[in-house]
Parts: C-alpha cells; sequence; structure tokens
C-alpha cells in the first residue's frame, strides 16, 4: 500500500461529501491507496452524507469512536494506517484535482520523511464559483528536516494537511498528536520538522483550505488558553533534542514565543475571569516552569514580568497599545 488517507469526522455534514469526492479526483489506482475514516462521535448527519461513496469503493474504512478530539482520532487513524505515506486532510477542505500523484511519485522515489506542499485559501463563495486550477511550473527541491524547519514553518501555519509523511518515519520517531487538545498541529508540526532527515519541498498545490466564519465564543475561553499552554510546553521541550543548529534553536524560541503571546491574547480578548487566569497562570508555570525568551529586549522584558508576576505582566499586555510590536 502506497498511501492512507486519514479523514476525521466531526459535525461537518455541509463538508464531508465535497472533501471525501474530491480524495477520489485524483487519478489513483484505488489499491495504492486507503481512507480511513475517523467518526469521532460526530452527532450531525455527516456519516450519511458520506454512506454511498463508503458503500461505493472496497479502499474505504470507517473508524467509529466516541468524541476523542480530532488529535485522537488522527492517533486512531495513524495505528491503523497501512500505507507507506499518510496524508492526513480536514474534512471542510479539498484536495485540488490530480495534485497527488506527482506527490506521492517523488515521496516513494526518495523515500523522504515529509513532502511539502502549497495551498490556496478560499471562502466557501469562491469554492463553489473556481475554475479549474493550474499548477505552477513544478518546483521541487530536497532539504534536511531543519533547513525545511528555518525556511518553512510558519508558527502560525502549522498545517498537518498540507504534508504527506513517511509512516514509520512517525513510528520510529514516536511522533503522535497530544490527545484532547486543540491546536495539536503545533507541536506536532515541529517535532516532524526538527527529527526529519531529509525532506521534499514542492510547489503543488495540494490543498484547498477553506475560510469559515467562526464566532469570538469558539476561540477565546479557558480551555483555549490551556489547550495552547500544553501545546506552548510541548514545543518548548523539543530544545533539548541532540544536534540543533544555533539557529534552529533561535526559531524554536521564538515559535514557542508566538504561542505565548496567543495565550495571553486570548485571555485578553476573551470573558475570562480571574480566577481562570490564575489557573491559566498556574497551568503555564507548572507546564514549563523554565520558560524564558531573550531574543531582544521585548522578549527579555517579556519573561522579566512573566516570571515576576503572571498578573502584572496580563495588565501590561492589556494596555492599549499592547505587544504589537514585541
Amino acid at each position: 500500500m502506497k498511501l492512507s488517507i486519514i479523514v476525521p469526522v466531526y459535525q461537518v455534514e455541509n463538508y464531508i461529501r465535497p472533501c471525501i469526492e474530491s480524495i477520489f479526483r485524483q487519478g489513483l489506482d484505488e489499491s495504492d491507496f486507503e481512507v480511513i475514516i475517523v467518526n469521532d462521535g460526530t452527532k450531525d448527519r455527516s456519516m450519511e452524507m458520506i454512506q454511498d461513496i463508503i458503500a461505493t469503493h472496497q479502499n474505504i474504512t470507517v473508524i467509529n469512536q466516541e468524541n476523542l478530539s480530532l488529535s485522537v482520532a488522527r492517533n486512531n487513524g495513524i495505528a491503523k494506517a497501512k500505507g507507506e505515506y499518510i496524508l492526513m486532510p480536514d474534512s471542510d477542505d479539498l484536495l485540488i484535482e490530480n495534485s497527488l500523484p506527482i506527490l506521492l511519485e517523488k515521496a516513494l522515489e526518495t523515500k523522504a520523511d515529509l513532502v511539502l506542499a502549497d495551498f490556496l485559501e478560499m471562502t466557501d463563495q469562491q469554492i463553489e464559483k473556481k475554475e479549474p486550477i493550474q499548477q505552477p511550473t513544478l518546483n521541487i527541491t530536497m532539504r534536511k528536516g531543519e533547513e525545511l524547519f528555518l525556511q518553512d514553518l510558519n508558527p502560525n501555519e502549522c498545517y498537518v494537511w498540507r504534508t504527506l509523511y513517511r509512516l514509520d518515519f512517525l513510528l520510529t520517531n514516536k511522533i503522535q498528536f497530544i490527545p484532547g487538545i486543540s491546536c495539536q498541529d503545533v507541536p506536532f508540526t515541529h517535532e516532524c520538522y526538527l527529527k526529519a532527515q531529509n525532506s521534499l519541498r514542492t510547489n503543488v498545490l495540494l490543498n484547498i483550505y477553506r475560510q469559515r466564519a467562526s464566532s469570538a465564543t469558539s476561540f477565546f475561553h479557558k480551555r483555549k488558553c490551556i489547550d495552547l499552554c500544553t501545546a506552548m510546553a510541548a514545543t518548548w521541550k523539543l530544545r533539548h533534542l541532540e544536534g540543533l543548529t544555533k539557529e534552529a534553536l533561535l526559531k524554536l524560541h521564538d515559535d514557542v514565543y508566538v504561542t505565548f503571546k496567543l495565550i495571553f491574547y486570548v485571555m485578553v480578548r476573551g470573558a475570562i475571569s480571574k480566577a481562570e487566569r490564575l489557573e491559566i497562570f498556574d497551568a503555564l508555570q507548572r507546564m514549563a516552569p523554565d520558560l524564558s525568551f531573550s531574543h531582544g529586549i521585548m522578549q527579555r522584558l517579556t519573561t522579566l514580568l512573566y516570571h515576576w508576576s503572571p498578573t502584572i505582566f496580563y495588565w501590561f499586555y492589556k494596555l492599549p497599545r499592547t505587544f504589537s510590536s514585541v
């Protein structure tokens, strides 16, 4: 088996069918890949919307589980995967037609640990009106994982769905998603990039990333902050990996700083009580007691204020000027 495509499903009845249909518009022989659909206890009609597709294709496997989170669904899919490579598209996004064959061919040819592709962002309206997408002139470069980390990993865009992962690479390095949290992509992608021995960077347009409107209340709450603390602490621990260059270590610190600022941004923007803030401060200091930043004056000031008093740091962050320049 060449490829396993893992699709977690939860509350996406309006989007799941186009997603699954796009998988079967790749021009791949069905004997070469499998689709693992993980029903994460969805309560809507998502599974009904694709029941006829499941019945039609022999290479689809369905895993049913209670609602355990996207991270657990992905882990369970990886555990069942038989392909040499895996792809993990989000269930509300689309694969661009015939984009996978070239990526899979190059992956199998080079045995790269990671194969990174490009993507397009579109709204629902743009997707409905889209014309056939032209692929750019193919450009593929071989890089070490650390080079990919330094040149291509945006800490605000840790998207796992734009990459083919060699399954044996994930299993050998015991790389998994942290169960039960959002933001699970952040430590996962950082660990993959930093541990990869070789990787391919391509300009192939693989995904259409659907831009969906979301309410502020779905983001600005205590649970989001705690999840961010967990993700940040796991990423912070990666600085102990052997063989990191000074450049990689500096970028890793800066990437963790991005998540750290996001935690306080969520607290400032959300309706989070004083008691909840104290819980978040406690979680931060418990999970990453030696957290420190030193790349520039503002990072050093951040570290000083944070360790002196998280509450004072919170109010400093909440000032009108906030940390837009930090």
